[in-house]
């Protein structure tokens, strides 16, 4: 007699190896996770610090300079009075010189560090390449204070001798800019501080240009000479606009370092807090007057000083965002044209 009852499934026996590995993969799983959960805080510990302590920066700053701007309201920024005895303050002249001593090292280090950097990744021979590439980087490490010593003792007997005559006479005879490069020739003053920043910039600008360019993909340079492009239409053509971010980044990182720079220019800009038409006359900066007057400021003298940082602070906020709005308008801009 047949039998008619169903067939009971038999169990999947796991072997012990099987059961060893599968245990082994839950531990290593189990390890991942743990280190990126770990990972995860750490990392973002580290990026609320740098925010913490840049709102702290901001919060000291306005706490200090809280009883300037109480007293002179916005009315401190323009106002053109340095008076310590009598306890009468403002920011122009500060602001003013910081940023024509910046717009100045800017006009002539971005020139410069164009075409230094055209020059490595484009045409500089192979041998020279690593050499130049160096001393570019070792210029970049030179101490602020070493630039102002040179500035003040080697670059200002020559320019006053030889770079401020010429100026004045040719530069100096032309209408509408002729009263920028009058008065006396003492070899200091705003345009000796433009051009001693320029000297400090130009490393910084030169050595990001230059990394930038180099990231080219050497097929989209192949294909534009092979087309028939000369150097200077690849150049403009090819390698700039990839490399846009890359240029604006390094142009805004000389800048900052310019606006924020201080032995370097106190040695050469004159420290002397009054209105010129001539960039040859001496003026001040912001970092300049913190360098020259606070060690020896008290009360209310002090809280001015914070208030001339937190000016620093803002204008260098404010020129960041600006490279920002660029960056996002030009990214527009050529979302638009493809």
């Amino acid at each position: 007699m047949m039998s008619t009852s169903l067939d009971m499934p038999t169990p999947l026996i796991e072997s012990p190896q099987a059961a060893s590995v599968d245990k082994s993969r839950q531990a290593v799983s189990r390890r991942q996770r743990i280190q990126d959960f770990f990972f995860h805080k750490i990392t973002w510990f580290f990026s609320m610090l740098v925010l913490v302590a840049l709102i702290g920066i901001l919060v000291s700053l306005l706490a200090n300079a809280w009883p300037t701007f109480s007293r002179f309201g916005w009315e401190f920024i323009w106002r053109v009075e340095w008076d310590v005895a009598n306890e009468e303050f403002g920011a122009a002249i500060a602001i003013v010189g910081t940023l024509i001593s910046a717009a100045i090292a800017l006009v002539i280090a971005v020139p410069l560090s164009f075409g230094i950097a055209v020059f490595l990744t484009e045409t500089c021979p192979v041998w020279l390449r690593r050499p130049m590439g160096t001393a570019v980087e070792l210029l970049a490490a030179v101490p602020s204070i070493i630039y102002g010593m040179f500035g003040l003792f080697i670059f200002a007997p020559l320019f006053a001798d030889y770079g401020q005559p010429a100026l004045q006479s040719t530069l100096g005879q032309m209408p509408l800019i002729g009263p920028l490069f009058g008065g006396a020739m003492n070899g200091i003053g705003m345009l000796a501080a433009g051009l001693i920043l320029s000297f400090m910039v130009l490393p910084f600008i030169t050595a990001v240009m230059r990394d930038v360019f180099a990231i080219v993909p050497p097929v989209l340079r192949e294909s534009a000479y092979g087309l028939g492009c000369t150097t200077w239409e690849v150049v403009r053509n090819i390698v700039l606009p990839y490399t846009q971010k890359g240029v604006i980044g390094g142009i805004m990182l000389g800048l900052g370092r310019a606006l924020g720079e201080t032995m370097a220019v106190t040695f050469v800009i004159g420290n002397s807090n009054r209105l010129s038409a001539s960039l040859f006359a001496p003026g001040t900066s912001i970092a300049s007057t913190l360098a020259n007057e606070f060690g020896e400021a008290q009360d209310f003298h002090i809280s001015t000083l914070f208030a001339l940082g937190l000016l620093l602070f803002v204008i260098t906020f404010v020129v960041l965002s600006a490279a920002k709005i660029m960056i996002l308008r030009a990214e527009r801009a050529k979302g638009l044209k493809t």
